[in-house]
């Protein structure tokens, strides 16, 4: 604090200063875990007027009710015929009834919280002051080395050096394990969530990828938890489930649906369309697909677990119809994710999650940025929760550190653009404004040095002119991503963040995995032959 001394001496005044200025706080900027001080509102943009959203919404009951969705799960087929369940047309198909989809939306808690391993890691959605979080891509099998720039199969050394990049990025607030190379194939998500889990403090996405895998992935869990009470509480993993589309699901997918709701954890519930293969080319087709497929995941999970959050997660993909490739980030894409999170987010009230981030391209290049930075913006506007794919290439195939971190910088630039700010006489700063002399400034104004430090201020991003940049020998944003990750890695604790009974009983869960899992493969694989 400034205090100002005045010398009593007849006809002079001096002043003098004692100490220094209290120093202005650091303002701390709304991130995955820091809310705006905002009204909530978020803006708006859709393709997606009443009338269109109406017609998506009775045609999606009327898919359900009319012609059904195959559920390959005995034990589910019987407890959704119980519930109202009518018989389709062939085979295992089952329709659902309108009444009994509304009931299961009107249950859904419209309200879930993805815990972390400490309170200021938790995450709440739909959040109050209307923003969203972002996740990294899962999926990728490719990982680009952020030290040498070269590609190689992801491992588990790629995937601590995930968990330290993401666990220091503030716009994401959970990580999602990758599949790895290097361990047994079938069971590769066992070892991948093992490691992810102990490198991070964050909440993680589960992806089970066989049946028989499941509980050992919840096994994970409760052992990163501090036990299985604990992970009920405040559950630090949710779980992705896929339908199969065209309109099925399968036996590991449904049985994910169980085991989540024996221990809280939410569901993501995820549809996968490719416009032109399994679903419609045409993107209200294509929304169509997802929608039902999502709305079959809601009413199973009511059903089988009631009371476990659903999050609606359409991903959706188009055909390239040369080459038969499958792209996330063309026009098509994009207008079907935003259509698709419309539909979910206000034609059904569900919290929604899409791709916000991703390229069809295979390395951090401009075309990678320009696609992510459209696809961000369009779900944004239309109103989704959760962005996911920060790091990933190539369709979601690929993981690069160097992207993700670039990805962080889009997001906070996001998060700011959608804040819709104040029109007030202070906002406009009217009394300086209506009076404002003739050639006048406003660098000295109290309105101007009040908000100087409220400027989004980028730490990969750079704002430098000529000089400068020809002095750092044309130093880029990605060559400050780069440093940034690379900084990351180097900082972060090699041993993790478990501790050693923690990391003794999981990597007695992973051997145990294995062995067992490999022995039943086998055994099958001699029974065959």
């Amino acid at each position: 604090m400034v205090e100002i001394i005045m010398e009593n001496r007849p006809g002079k005044r001096t002043n003098r200063r004692r100490g220094r200025a209290t120093p202005t706080p650091p303002i701390q900027f709304p991130d995955a875990f820091i809310l705006s001080g905002g009204s909530g509102e978020r803006p708006g943009f859709g393709f997606l007027n009443e009338a269109a959203m109406a017609r998506l919404t009775d045609r999606t009951f009327e898919l359900l009710e009319d012609y059904g969705v195959v559920v390959i799960h005995p034990a589910a087929i019987k407890a959704l015929q119980k519930a109202g369940a009518r018989a389709g047309a062939d085979g295992d198909r089952l329709r659902l009834p309108r009444k009994l989809v509304e009931q299961a939306l009107a249950a859904t808690p419209k309200q879930v919280s993805l815990y972390g391993k400490t309170p200021q890691r938790d995450i709440h959605l739909p959040r109050s002051d209307g923003g969203f979080i972002m996740r990294t891509g899962t999926g990728a099998h490719g990982y680009v080395d952020p030290q040498t720039g070269v590609y190689r199969n992801l491992d588990l050394v790629a995937v601590a050096e995930m968990a330290a990049v993401a666990s220091g990025l503030d716009q994401v607030g959970f990580i999602a394990h990758p599949f790895v190379h290097g361990v047994p194939e079938i069971t590769a998500d066992i070892h991948s969530l093992a490691q992810m889990i102990r490198h991070t403090d964050k909440h993680v996405w589960v992806q089970p990828y066989a049946r028989e895998n499941i509980d050992y992935l919840m096994d994970i869990a409760i052992i990163a938890a501090g036990g299985e009470e604990k992970l009920r509480e405040r559950p630090l993993a949710s779980c992705i489930t896929c339908s199969f589309s065209p309109l099925e699901f399968k036996f590991m997918d449904t049985e994910i649906i169980i085991q989540a709701g024996r221990y809280g954890l939410p569901l993501h519930a995820c549809s996968l369309p490719s416009a032109g293969g399994t679903a419609p080319l045409s993107t209200p087709g294509m929304v169509l697909m997802a929608a039902a497929e999502i709305l079959a995941m809601v009413t199973l999970t009511h059903v089988l677990s009631p009371g476990t959050p659903v999050i609606a997660t359409p991903l959706m993909f188009t055909l390239d119809m040369r080459t038969g490739s499958a792209l996330q980030s063309c026009s098509e894409s994009l207008q079907a994710a935003s259509m698709a999170i419309q539909l979910m987010k206000h034609g059904f009230g569900l919290p929604a999650h899409t791709y916000g981030s991703g390229s069809d391209t295979p390395d951090v290049d401009v075309q990678s940025m320009a696609e992510r930075a459209l696809l961000g913006q369009a779900v944004a506007l239309s109103g989704v929760d959760i962005l996911g794919g920060v790091g990933q290439l190539e369709c979601a195939t690929v993981f690069s550190p160097v992207q993700a971190v670039l990805d962080n910088e889009i997001g906070a630039i996001l998060r700011r653009f959608i804040e819709i700010p104040e029109i007030t006489d202070e906002s406009l700063n009217w009394a300086e404004v209506s009076s404002i002399r003739s050639g006048g400034h406003f660098l000295d104004s109290g309105h101007t040095l009040k908000y100087c430090r409220d400027q989004v201020t980028p730490k990969a991003f750079l704002r430098q002119g000529r000089d400068d940049y020809e002095k750092s020998n044309r130093h880029t944003a990605f060559d400050q991503a780069r440093q940034i990750a690379l900084d990351l890695i180097r900082d972060a604790r090699p041993e993790g963040l478990l501790g050693e009974d923690a990391n003794r009983a999981m990597a007695q869960v992973v051997a145990d995995a294995d062995r067992h899992i490999l022995a039943a493969a086998k055994s099958s694989a001699a029974a065959v032959i």
